[in-house]
């Protein structure tokens, strides 16, 4: 039997990158969405012909025929909304960041596990085939020894035009209301003038950080941080002996600039990531003693690929890529960031 998808949030990203997506794809039914703007929501359910719309998120989750749901709604409330859903039985895609503490995130992780439901966060850089391509290449040369022994890694981020489609989604005047549940923005000890720094910081950047835990390895520890109340930094991971540096800007003018290296005694492997929205895929280059080349790419998208892999956990309850499990390592990695500044 075909999933039933309800999605909540039917804004630019839960139309654009989630709700274009699981419409396309026919081992799914997108059977109903939930927004707190009627009329968005009416015309997001015109647009990709969806039966039934909600007003809020447990009208939605009392429709029997949804099985599983696509959280994209205000960050402080993602918590509130991911827990409601896992405690009424559904299966949970839901937008980063999953929290903003570990102790929230580990509440989600719980509720997951007892009610046995597949709970995916939507770090859909994984699920890039630019990036598989790069984790087989990686395989390949720690296997065949070719380009000796890795020697550190270099990450970067900074933001610039998210190469959107102002094709693929609809939107209306109303104002977003209030009155949602939000979870507060940050642990007990940081200062209120850094949570806005810190939630630009878990929107934007734990992307990075999460891909390189998913090439590198999932436990680094922080071997050094320069941090920017605005979220801009400079961090060293330490994974088991080999240096991840991350530099990591704010609101650059431009393209977007976003990927990560490893280098090898001689020579290196890099992720060129494309923008966020930007429907094509990560280019992989190797330079092997100073002769580069460009793997050859395809014609996919991360997002599409995140929502057909969402699917196919769900129906082979199978373990998401960017598990709900895994990803409260980075809720923990950017509270222990965070804390190294307010500590001096």
């Amino acid at each position: 039997m075909r999933p039933g998808i309800g999605i909540i949030g039917t804004g630019m990203v839960g139309q654009m990158c989630h709700l274009a997506n699981f419409a396309a794809n026919p081992a799914c039914r997108v059977v109903a969405i939930a927004d707190l703007r009627p009329d968005l929501a009416a015309a997001a359910a015109k647009k990709f012909g969806i039966p039934r719309t909600y007003g809020t998120h447990r009208e939605l989750l009392a429709d029997s025929a949804v099985s599983a749901v696509v959280v994209v709604t205000k960050r402080r409330a993602t918590g509130p909304i991911v827990l409601d859903a896992l405690n009424s039985g559904r299966h949970v895609l839901s937008e980063k960041p999953m929290a903003y503490t570990t102790v929230q995130a580990a509440s989600l992780v719980e509720a997951a596990r007892r009610q046995r439901l597949v709970y995916s966060i939507g770090y859909m850089k994984r699920h890039d085939a630019g990036v598989a391509r790069a984790l087989a290449e990686l395989r390949r040369l720690r296997t065949d020894g070719s380009l000796g022994r890795v020697v550190g890694a270099r990450g970067w981020c900074f933001g610039g035009d998210t190469g959107r489609s102002h094709d693929n989604f609809v939107m209306t005047g109303e104002t977003r209301p209030d009155g949602l549940e939000l979870w507060q923005d940050g642990p007990d000890w940081m200062p209120g003038t850094m949570r806005p720094g810190y939630d630009n910081f878990l929107n934007v950047f734990s992307h990075i950080i999460n891909l390189a835990r998913y090439v590198l390895g999932p436990a680094p520890a922080v071997a050094e941080s320069t941090l920017e109340n605005s979220g801009a930094a400079r961090i060293t991971l330490d994974f088991d002996g080999v240096a991840c540096t991350l530099d990591l800007v704010n609101g650059s003018v431009g393209a977007w600039r976003e990927g990560l290296t490893i280098d090898f005694e001689r020579g290196a492997l890099s992720i060129e990531l494309p923008p966020p929205f930007a429907e094509q895929e990560a280019e992989v280059i190797l330079d092997q003693g100073g002769q580069r080349t460009r793997l050859v790419r395809e014609g996919s998208w991360a997002f599409r690929r995140q929502a057909d892999a969402f699917v196919a956990d769900i129906v082979e309850q199978g373990t998401p890529l960017a598990s709900g499990e895994d990803s409260v390592a980075d809720i923990a990695l950017a509270e222990a960031i965070w804390k190294r500044r307010v500590s001096g």
